[in-house]
């Protein structure tokens, strides 16, 4: 553009002079372009507004505008980051990552047509995710299972399915919020269902429970704190207690676990977290939980238990609401079949990366630093990592992490890893900046080196 500045309106350049310009070229070659239209449009009408107020704007000002907005909704899309936080089911970065293997094994069914609701043996209309429920259902060694879209939604349709207009009796410790703000009080009220708050905040007992019931009972709820623990003089009633108390007044048990675990986490992390199979097998009616936390897999609400009382789920008409697509399907029933043939600590990306040892975490920070011309003010150090997701509160997990000193400002690092082509998420702690190696997959750790060694430098 010939002219430097803008001094009027009539000075302004086109949308099309402006598509044109080779700096926009390079941002804007995979966004779509009535996208891009609108973003420069919105630019220039601001840019307007200041003319009016007879202020010179510099076309270079113009253009630099232009291309932070394209690249600020550009950022917006879905992409790869690196996990160097630390936390290996991070909630903000997609819970738990999926395994190229899994997806690669899925993608064919997934692509074209299927038969998610068709039997290729009569040749009739068939019923969506059998395959999924029957590996479900053997696994957590319950009757009967079904899927929904997440946990949240999981348990709003067991809440208005047997709790419509009743009331649900609920341990005051209960009462939890998860990330994003959702409160179970919050859903239990939009389920049509009406809250019993029972016991204390820290001490719940089993005739608590027994003086809430009255003949408006719909079901006895009890919710897994697995995103804190309580701590010191506090006690909390069994689900086998809870069970006993159900089955004299024909009550249902609904355990909502969260976490979804189906393998003892004792030998990996140190700690033991309820198992889906447990809460079964001690006798609740239904359990549900994640899909995307404990288990590995993608989000979906996970539904098992007794099946007069799936059945009756699955005939709520806002069950097709909430129901799943053959992607989510899919996913499931490979990942189910991994857990079946006892092959998780291998085959599922979470239980890979939980199982890696601490000295080969050290190796591959070692190896990093090694690969650097000058890496003055860096360090390999222990570190501690978490499971997260709302997962396993009290387990730090050892790990090692890359940490910056204080000569690096640390904010700025953040900013300077976040800001690259594929983001490093990293983290600050004491006031240094440190990449958490623990969910950092090994494809990842050549990006990782070059990324460093680019801004140090």
């Amino acid at each position: 553009m010939a002219k430097l500045s803008i001094k009027q309106l009539r000075d302004f350049p086109s949308v099309e002079e402006i598509l044109q310009e080779k700096k926009i070229i390079s941002v804007i070659e995979s966004m779509p372009r009535p996208i891009v239209v609108s973003i420069i449009r919105e630019v220039i009408g601001d840019l307007k507004l200041e003319i009016e107020k007879k202020k010179e704007i510099l076309f270079a000002d113009l253009m630099h505008k232009i291309i932070n907005q394209l690249n600020f909704w550009k950022r917006k899309e879905i992409s790869s980051v690196v996990n160097a936080t630390g936390i290996v089911v991070h909630t903000n970065l997609g819970r738990a990552p999926l395994s190229e293997t899994l997806f690669d094994e899925i993608k064919k069914h997934v692509t074209g047509y299927g038969n998610i609701e068709f039997d290729n043996q009569t040749g009739k209309r068939g019923k969506r995710g059998e395959a999924c429920e029957k590996y479900l259902a053997t696994l957590a060694k319950s009757e009967s299972a079904t899927v929904v879209n997440n946990c949240a939604s999981a348990l709003f349709l067991i809440l208005n399915t047997f709790a419509n207009r009743k009331n649900v009796i609920l341990s005051r410790g209960e009462l939890v919020q998860i990330g994003g703000g959702f409160r179970i009080p919050g859903i239990l009220k939009k389920s049509g269902a009406k809250l019993s708050e029972i016991g204390t905040t820290n001490i719940t007992i089993k005739d608590d429970y027994e003086n809430a019931i009255d003949s408006k009972t719909g079901l006895i709820l009890k919710v897994h704190q697995s995103n804190f623990k309580q701590a010191g003089f506090v006690e909390e009633t069994s689900i086998q207690e809870l069970v006993s108390l159900g089955k004299e007044h024909k009550i249902p048990i609904v355990n909502d676990l969260g976490s979804g675990v189906f393998i003892s986490t004792k030998e990996i992390l140190g700690y033991n977290e309820p198992t889906v199979q447990q809460s079964v097998k001690q006798g609740a009616d239904i359990t549900c939980f994640s899909g995307d936390k404990m288990l590995g897999g993608c989000q979906a609400g996970l539904i098992v238990g007794q099946k007069e009382y799936i059945d009756k789920i699955k005939k709520n008409p806002l069950f097709r609401t909430m129901r799943v697509d053959k992607i989510v399907y899919s996913i499931l029933e490979k990942l189910l079949t991994i857990y079946l043939n006892d092959n998780y600590k291998t085959d599922v990306k979470l239980w890979s990366i939980l199982s890696t040892p601490e000295s080969l975490l050290y190796k591959r920070g070692k190896a990093i630093l090694k690969s650097l011309s000058n890496h003055e003010g860096l360090t390999v150090e222990a570190s501690k990592a978490f499971v997260g997701g709302g997962a396993l509160p009290e387990s730090e997990i050892p790990s090692v992490a890359i940490t910056f000193n204080d000569k690096f400002n640390p904010n700025k690092l953040l900013r300077k890893f976040r800001e690259l082509a594929t983001p490093i998420i990293g983290r600050i702690e004491d006031g240094r900046f440190m990449i958490d190696l623990k969910a950092v997959d090994e494809s990842e750790l050549s990006y990782l080196a070059n990324a460093i060694k680019k801004i140090i430098e």
